[in-house]
C-alpha cells in the first residue's frame, strides 16, 4: 500500500471542485481595477535571475534504493522511479530527532472523517519529532472558506497547507511576506544541505512554491514528470479481440477501432469523454504558445479548432457512451471496470492499485494499459506539456522566530524522508502492531491505522518526491514507469511553466473565460457546432476582454520575466 493510493482517494473530492484548475494551480488574482493596479500587486512571478538565487542546491537522496530507477526525459522531465516490494527493514534516513521542544499548530484539509485529537498516532509522531504539533485537520470541502476567514482576522496557524489551485482564491501572492514567511534565508542555494531531505525534492517543486524571487512554499506530492493525465484501455479485452494498441498511431486509426469496438446494442462503447487530454494528440498548448516573439491563446491555435472539430465528429459517431455525452462523469471509472466503455481519458494517478482492485473486483482479467504517445495526424513526434511540477504547498506564519522557523524545516526534513525509510513508514503508516502490521508485501492499516494515519494530515506538510509502487500489483508499477520512460521524451515545459502569475482582478473573466469553456463542452458533446465555439470566442476576444488579458501577459509577464521555460 503507497502513500500515493491514499492520498489519491482523499483528495478527490477536491479535483471534483477544482477541475480544470487543478491543472495548472499556479494562478492568483488580486489588486483593483484601477489603470495602475499591477504597480500595486504582491506576490508576483519571479524573474529567472531571482529564482536561481533563491532556489535550493538539488541533491538525490541515496538512502532508498529503487527497483525501476528515474530516467530522464526531454524538457528536463524526470520520471518517479519504482519499487516494487515495501522494504523488509526500513532504514533511518534523520539521524537526529528533529525537534527542540516547540510547540506549533498546523493545519491541513482532509476530505474525509476527521481522526480524533491526540490519537496515539499523533502522540507517537510527537514523540520522534521531538516537539509538540497539534495537527488540525479540516473539512476539504469547506476548506474554500476556511482559509480566507483565516486570513482576514490574521489568524492564521504556525503552519498551513494551502492547496495551489485555489491561490487564486486565498490570494497566496499578497500573504507572503505579510502573513507567510520567507524561507529564502533558510534554504536558498546550499543552505539546504542542512536539510537534505528537503534538498532531494525536484527543484521544478520548490520554483512553484516562490512568490516574487522568494521562497515560501514547502512542497507536497513533488514529481519531475508530472502530465495532466492520458488515455487508458482495457488491455484485457483487447487481448481478447486480438487487437494491438500499438497499430493506434494516429486519430484517424483511434476512431476506427472506435468503430470496432462499439456494440451499442449490447450495452459496449469505445469511447468515454475523449476531450479532456486531447492536446496531447493535436498539440495544442495548455494556456499559450509563443509564435514569432508573441503569445497566442491556444483558444486561436488551429490545433485547438482541429481537435474542437475531431471530438465533435467523435460525439456524432454513435462510439461515446451516451451518460459521458451527457457529462457524467462521476460514474467514468465504474464503466470502464464494467467494460461498457473500453477507452478512456484519466489522469495518470489512475493506474495503481486501488484501481487494479477495484477492476478486479468487476471483472477478474481486469487489467488497465494506455496508449503509447501518438500524434493527431500519425506524421510526427507528438508533444506532452508538463504539469507544474507540485501543486500543494505548506507555509509557515511569518511570526514565528528564526530559531522556530529552523525548527519546523527540520521536522519538514523528517516528514520528507524517503519512500520506505523508518520516517517516511511512521508518517504514513504509524506505529507497527497499532497502527498496521507487516507483511510480505509491506505495511497493512489495522482499524485505528485507517482511521488515525490512513485520513492523512502530516504528509500535507511535506513529503518526499513521488515514487511508483504497488506492492500487491507489481506488473503495474512495472507498465507505469515503462510508459512515463517513453512518454517523458516527448515532455516539453509550456510557457509559464512553475511560474506563479498574479492576475489583476479585472482581468479574472477573462482569464476564466467561463462562457468560451461552457460552449466548448457542448461543442465537444456534440449538442452545439463548431461554429458556436467561433463566435463565443469572438465574444470573448472583444468584449469579454481575452485581447486585453492577452496583451497584459505578454507586457507584463513574458516581456518581463520570461515564460518560465
Amino acid at each position: 500500500m503507497s502513500i500515493e493510493l491514499n492520498r489519491r482517494s482523499l483528495v478527490n473530492g477536491a479535483v471534483a471542485v477544482a477541475g480544470a484548475a487543478a491543472m495548472s494551480p499556479l494562478l492568483s488574482a488580486c489588486g483593483g481595477g484601477g489603470g495602475n493596479s499591477a504597480t500595486r500587486r504582491k506576490g508576483g512571478t519571479n524573474s529567472k535571475k531571482g529564482a536561481a538565487a533563491a532556489l535550493p542546491t538539488y541533491v538525490a537522496s541515496t538512502a532508498v534504493q529503487a527497483d525501476i530507477p528515474s530516467t530522464t526525459g526531454s524538457g528536463s522531465a524526470v520520471t518517479d522511479p519504482g519499487i516494487l516490494k515495501y522494504p523488509a527493514s526500513p532504514v533511518k534516513s534523520v539521524a537526529e530527532v528533529p525537534g527542540a521542544g516547540g510547540h506549533y499548530t498546523a493545519l491541513t484539509p482532509l476530505w474525509g472523517t476527521i481522526p480524533a485529537a491526540g490519537n496515539s498516532f499523533y502522540q507517537a509522531m510527537n514523540k520522534a519529532l521531538g516537539a509538540t504539533l497539534t495537527m488540525k485537520p479540516a473539512n476539504g470541502v469547506t476548506y474554500a472558506n476556511t482559509i480566507p476567514t483565516l486570513t482576514a482576522a490574521r489568524k492564521l496557524p504556525d503552519w498551513v497547507q494551502l492547496p495551489g489551485w485555489w491561490n487564486a482564491q486565498f490570494k497566496v501572492g499578497e500573504l507572503c511576506g505579510t502573513q507567510l514567511a520567507d524561507l529564502t534565508p533558510y534554504l536558498a542555494g546550499d543552505k539546504v544541505k542542512q536539510y537534505p531531505n528537503l534538498a532531494a525534492l525536484p527543484t521544478g517543486a520548490w520554483t512553484a512554491g516562490m512568490w516574487q524571487d522568494k521562497l515560501y512554499g514547502i512542497p507536497s506530492f513533488a514529481s519531475g514528470f508530472g502530465l495532466p493525465g492520458q488515455y487508458f484501455y482495457r488491455g484485457d479485452v483487447f487481448r481478447s479481440k486480438g487487437i494491438n494498441a500499438d497499430d493506434v498511431k494516429s486519430c484517424d486509426d483511434l476512431l476506427n477501432l472506435g468503430k470496432e469496438l462499439t456494440d451499442a446494442k449490447g450495452g459496449v462503447w469505445a469511447f468515454d469523454d475523449l476531450w479532456p487530454y486531447i492536446f496531447q494528440m493535436f498539440d495544442f498548448s495548455y494556456k499559450f504558445t509563443v509564435t514569432n516573439g508573441k503569445l497566442v491563446h491556444k483558444y486561436e491555435q488551429p490545433e485547438f479548432i482541429e481537435a474542437l472539430n475531431w471530438c465533435h465528429k467523435v460525439a456524432k459517431s454513435g462510439y461515446v457512451h451516451p451518460d459521458a455525452l451527457a457529462g457524467n462523469n462521476n460514474d467514468a471509472k465504474t464503466r470502464f471496470y464494467a467494460g461498457k466503455v473500453l477507452i478512456t481519458a484519466d489522469g495518470t494517478g489512475a493506474w495503481n492499485e486501488a484501481d487494479a482492485l477495484a477492476g478486479i473486483a468487476a471483472n477478474k482479467s481486469y487489467r488497465r494499459e494506455s496508449f503509447k504517445p501518438f500524434s493527431a495526424d500519425g506524421t510526427k513526434p507528438p508533444r506532452l506539456f508538463l504539469n507544474p511540477s507540485a501543486g500543494e504547498f505548506s507555509y509557515l506564519n511569518a511570526n514565528l522566530k528564526p530559531a522556530q522557523i529552523q525548527e519546523c524545516l527540520r521536522i519538514a526534513n523528517y516528514l520528507a524522508a524517503p519512500f520506505g525509510s523508518a520516517e517516511y513508514t511512521l508518517v504514513n503508516f504509524g506505529v507497527e502492531g497499532t497502527d498496521y502490521t507487516m507483511g510480505a508485501h509491506g505495511p497493512t492499516p489495522t482499524k485505528s491505522g485507517m482511521a488515525d494515519v490512513q485520513a492523512q494530515t502530516f504528509p500535507f506538510l511535506a513529503t518526499p518526491g513521488n515514487v511508483i509502487s504497488n506492492p500487491d500489483y507489481p506488473d503495474v508499477t512495472k507498465d507505469h514507469c515503462t510508459w512515463n520512460s517513453l512518454a517523458a521524451t516527448y515532455a516539453y515545459k509550456p510557457v509559464f511553466w512553475n511560474m506563479n502569475i498574479t492576475v489583476p482582478q479585472r482581468y479574472a473573466t477573462a482569464d476564466a473565460a467561463q462562457a468560451v469553456e461552457d460552449t466548448i463542452k457542448d461543442v465537444y458533446h456534440g449538442i452545439k457546432p463548431v461554429s458556436a465555439f467561433q463566435d463565443a470566442l469572438s465574444t470573448w476576444k472583444g468584449s469579454g476582454g481575452g485581447d486585453a488579458l492577452v496583451q497584459w501577459y505578454q507586457t507584463t509577464v513574458m516581456d518581463k520575466l520570461g515564460t518560465g521555460q
